[in-house]
């Protein structure tokens, strides 16, 4: 364990963290320490009193953020747009060539008429 010095509301405050955690104490120190000086002159409040309003700040804050609706993901990934007819086209016109050459292709052979 690790003494951690805060100081919030003009107020020293020693306690004990567990090695590795004093920066993150001393940021929640800092949060807690805003909030009081937030609350203004609190000179003739107690410091239980005190920190019992920068709690409840806290606390408030934390209620709305938990109170947010989650974001909605959208159900389905919109569809693709359809290709443009001119691409539609294109493609249409390049495959019926590419068959008539498969079919070209798989033609026998003719016998060469010279070889006759």
């Amino acid at each position: 364990m690790t003494n951690v010095t805060l100081a919030i509301g003009g107020r020293s405050l020693t306690i004990s963290v567990a090695a590795g955690e004093e920066a993150h104490a001393e940021m929640l120190g800092r949060m807690i320490d805003d909030r009081v000086r937030r609350l203004g002159n609190m000179a003739t409040q107690g410091e239980a009193r005190m920190l019992l309003f920068a709690a409840l700040m806290l606390a408030d804050e934390l209620h709305e953020v938990h109170s947010r609706p989650a974001p909605v993901a959208p159900a389905e990934p919109p569809a693709p747009a359809a290709p443009p007819p001119e691409l539609i086209a294109r493609v249409t016109n390049l495959a019926e060539r590419v068959e008539n050459l498969a079919q070209k292709l798989a033609l026998p052979l003719e016998p060469d008429a010279a070889n006759a």
